[in-house]
């Protein structure tokens, strides 16, 4: 027979599996609470190690108190004391006298005190007092130097234990002259520098640069290379930011920079580090996670400790400020200031996603507006990228709070560049909540007379669990992702409209209006319904007051059209008066004029005439077909290929256009070109003849659009357009034959070379008679006499 069987059974894991969370934290905090309590008494033990070994080292013996007494009082008790009887005291009170007498506690006690005397157990009263009986430093002598050791502990009690050593001043007085050597050598420096020739100086200068260079490589290399263990060297890099070298400082401080700008972009995470709470330090965690805690720390702080560094030197060079500690001039902060700003619009595109990401937004915004043209320029060119970039919208979003502030507190004194960035920001849709869910993607789920019919019980089940993750899956994604980036949007959006309609209120004659009207009729489909009557008010007496450059006028124009064929198609509004201001600007847009206004002008054609066709009365368009034929004869080349293109829409548009085509009259009256009401000018009266005068246009694509026009713009056959052509829009056309940058395109063919290489022989170069006579001479043998003379005529002789 064994042992007996233990009638306590082993937990099982469904046991196990039951048992509730709280009973197990309750077990980790009773494990927690007994370490501490561990902890707690060695802690208290070692203190009272401590105490008694400064007790040991405090206490003396103490002579009673002396007082002198006559000589007749002292013979009386030396008398007295030689008379006490000895004898009469036992062995073990005498040894137990002796061993009270040697401890010497109760009779060395200082009696001018009135404690008590067992007060040593209640040391509450003089812990002061014990502290400051403690040697703050201690004595030293120019020869020895005592060292206290450990004390000993026997029958007697604890023993102090003490050393003497010879000091060895040997070291410090090296250390001494070594440093009274150097400062001397500091001191001349500059005296040496200045007897250098120039190109000594800068052979030492580059020696330097070159050293530093070196050292700064091998510390960002070992960061990169291992950032955790070498985190530390971002510290010594920084360090290297206070350059004091007075003739490699500006260089070292640049290198150092960009250099720690590159570091931090190849070892910053991917997420946002968050500072842990205080429980969460409390927890003991595994080394590796501990490991990548301190590397997150280091790398925050560093990184911070780098942005205050640049942001400290742009103020110092807006402040036009030069420390004492510095060894830079004034003339050098500039362009330190520049490669600082640079590195923050490296870091603002490339760290959107990381720690202190608005705080260098808030830094470069106020330099969007710098006077510095190259600053300026910079930090535009970086947030017009940033708004390019930014898919969720919470960058943008942070910026246009920013940019809005700015423009408020500077009372819209900025410059219209900073409008302008606006616009290059990635809204395409706002809508609502209640929109979101209507327009989340539905998934048609199968119902439970369906299931049993076509499928067994497993895959009823298995049905169900993945229809279950579908939906869970539908639900995250229709309202985390695009539920939160529409709702970014929306606030984004508010706030740009919010500056708008500021400066339409209050700044109407400031610079920044073209800017804002080039903002509205980017953002015109997005705008509320409620702003629709006073905006096209406010539009309205803009263009009317005659004070807008053409450029605004087309801008007014184009956000009034994009809102009436978006949301605004339910009013009941007749925009008129807007094609008649439309059609009275037409002949001001010459080759003299700013030719960017043309691709305005395409957009405003392409709203007014195509996506409004409905609209629009035939007189209107055969008007504005004639107007803008006449316009592309005094314009660019691309221009001119942009307006034949939007003809070209137009009439398919509208098909009965070809009376244009034709010399007959339609109709009564007569064609009044500088009537500016395009339904009163009888455009039916008259023909494109400009199109026979664009047939010879020196632009090849100019002559064949109009060639392409003149009969009819028909989709097939011999006068068709290419591939290339009819399918691109007139503002993409305007794009790809720009000849901004001087050169013609299509490129001029070079000319024919005049001189033959060689002569051809062939009957489509000569006459037949004269290819037959050629032949019979060429033909003619070696051995044959030629007679000259049998061809002449008797007339001849």
């Amino acid at each position: 027979m064994g042992p007996p069987r233990s009638k306590k059974r082993r937990p099982t894991f469904r046991r196990l599996l039951k048992t509730s969370g709280v009973k197990l934290e309750n077990k980790l905090k009773n494990r927690q609470l007994k370490q501490q309590n561990v902890a707690k008494k060695q802690r208290k033990e070692q203190k009272r190690l401590r105490q008694a070994v400064k007790d040991a080292a405090i206490r003396t013996p103490r002579p009673l108190e002396t007082y002198r007494k006559r000589p007749e009082e002292e013979e009386d008790e030396e008398e007295f004391l030689e008379t006490l009887p000895t004898d009469m005291m036992e062995d073990d009170d005498l040894q137990q006298m002796t061993a009270m007498a040697r401890q010497a506690s109760f009779i060395t006690r200082d009696l001018s005190s009135c404690g008590p005397v067992h007060s040593g157990k209640k040391r509450s009263s003089e812990v002061v007092h014990s502290y400051e009986k403690v040697p703050r430093k201690m004595v030293r002598t120019e020869e020895k130097e005592i060292i206290h050791l450990l004390p000993i502990k026997d029958k007697t009690g604890v023993i102090p234990q003490t050393v003497e050593r010879v000091i060895k001043l040997q070291e410090e007085e090296e250390e001494k002259a070594a440093e009274e050597q150097e400062e001397p050598e500091n001191e001349g420096e500059p005296e040496s520098v200045v007897e250098l020739t120039a190109e000594q100086r800068e052979r030492l200068r580059a020696q330097k640069i070159n050293q530093k260079k070196l050292l700064i490589a091998n510390m960002a290399s070992a960061v990169i290379s291992d950032p955790f263990s070498n985190i530390k060297r971002l510290k010594e890099l920084r360090g290297m930011l206070m350059e004091s070298d007075p003739c490699v400082a500006v260089t070292v401080r640049k290198l150092v920079m960009v250099s720690l700008m590159e570091i931090f972009k190849d070892i910053a995470p991917t997420y946002r580090i968050r500072p842990l709470t205080a429980d969460e330090k409390g927890v003991k965690v595994k080394k590796e996670t501990q490991r990548l805690r301190e590397f997150e720390e280091g790398l925050v702080s560093q990184y911070k400790f780098y942005l205050e560094d640049l942001e400290q030197t742009i103020k110092d060079w807006k402040q036009q400020k030069k420390k004492r500690s510095q060894v830079v001039s004034l003339q050098s902060y500039q362009s330190l200031a520049h490669v600082s700003v640079r590195c923050l619009c490296e870091l603002l595109l490339a760290l959107p996603h990381f720690n202190f990401h608005n705080n260098i937004v808030v830094v470069l915004v106020p330099l969007m507006n710098d006077p510095a043209k190259q600053v300026s320029d910079m930090c535009c060119d970086a947030f017009r990228k940033l708004f390019q970039e930014d898919k969720l919208g919470g960058a943008s979003l942070a910026t246009v709070r920013v940019v809005s502030g700015l423009v408020k507190s500077l009372n819209y004194n900025i410059r219209p560049e900073v409008l302008r960035t606006l616009l290059s920001l990635r809204i395409q849709e706002v809508q609502m909540k209640k929109d979101v869910e209507e327009t989340a993607p539905k998934k048609k789920f199968m119902n439970n007379k369906e299931r049993k019919k076509n499928l067994s019980r497993m895959k009823r089940k298995w049905k169900k669990a993945e229809e279950k993750l579908e939906k869970e899956l539908l639900e995250v994604e229709a309202s985390e992702s695009k539920e939160n980036k529409i709702k970014l949007h929306t606030e984004t959006l508010n706030i740009v409209f919010l500056i708008y309609f500021r400066i339409l209120k209050k700044a109407q004659k400031s610079v920044l209006l073209p800017a804002v009207l080039e903002g509205l009729a980017n953002f015109a489909h997005l705008i509320n319904l409620e702003f629709f009557d006073d905006l096209l008010n406010v539009l309205q007496d803009l263009i009317q007051s005659g004070d807008r450059t053409n450029r605004e006028s087309l801008h007014c124009i184009q956000t009034v059209f994009t809102i009436l064929s978006g949301q605004g198609d339910v009013l009941n509004i007749d925009p008129l008066t807007f094609y008649s201001q439309l059609y009275r600007m037409l002949p001001r847009l010459h080759a003299g004029a700013p030719n960017d206004d043309i691709i305005i002008l395409l957009r405003c054609l392409d709203t007014l005439l195509i996506r409004r066709r409905k609209q629009v009365t035939l007189q209107r368009a055969m008007a504005f077909i004639k107007r803008l034929s006449t316009l592309s004869l005094h314009v660019l080349p691309n221009a001119s290929v942009g307006l034949l293109a939007a003809n070209r829409a137009t009439m398919h548009s509208f098909p009965k256009c070809d009376f244009l085509l034709d010399n007959e009259v339609q109709g009564s009256g007569f064609y009044l070109p500088e009537l500016d009401e395009p339904e009163h000018c009888n455009a039916q009266n008259t023909a494109l003849w400009e199109l026979h005068t664009l047939q010879r246009h020196y632009h090849p694509v100019v002559r064949q659009f109009a060639a392409h026009l003149s009969r009819g713009a028909p989709s097939e056959g011999s006068a068709a357009l290419g591939m290339e052509l009819s399918r691109r829009s007139p503002v993409e056309l305007f794009g790809d034959y720009n000849v901004k940058d001087m050169t013609f395109n299509p490129p001029v063919a070079p000319p024919r070379t005049k001189k033959k290489d060689r002569f051809t022989h062939g009957a489509t170069l000569l006459d037949a008679e004269l290819q037959r006579r050629v032949n019979d001479v060429l033909n003619v043998t070696e051995e044959t006499q030629l007679d000259f003379t049998a061809t002449q005529t008797p007339s001849q002789h």
